[in-house]
């Protein structure tokens, strides 16, 4: 089935993501390459594609996992969560309409 997760993150926690992103990154291409991952990016704080020294508030992920309690364990994993960079994380059950 597939899931949303969506961290949310701490203000001023852009340092963070600079720090964690290669493993973050690294976990997403690992879903990518299994053909799980249909989605993945970062909410720029301002309406840009480079929100320079603003960061970002969050981010959001579509992957495909076995269950619920899978695609939670995924999620709170991520090293973004381990930097302190998310300051909570939602997973929810997705259905796909399209395109």
């Amino acid at each position: 089935m597939w899931y949303v997760i969506i961290g949310r993150d701490h203000p001023d926690s852009l340092e963070g993501r600079k720090r964690a992103r290669s493993r973050h990154l690294a976990r997403l291409q690992a879903l990518c390459d299994a053909g799980r991952l249909r989605l993945a990016g970062p909410f720029p704080a301002l309406d840009s594609e480079d929100p320079g020294p603003a960061g970002f508030t969050g981010s959001m992920i579509v992957a495909e996992f076995a269950d619920l309690a899978e695609a939670e364990a995924w999620a709170n994993a991520d090293p973004y969560l381990a930097e302190g960079v998310y300051r909570e994380v939602e997973v929810l059950p997705f259905k796909p309409v399209l395109p």
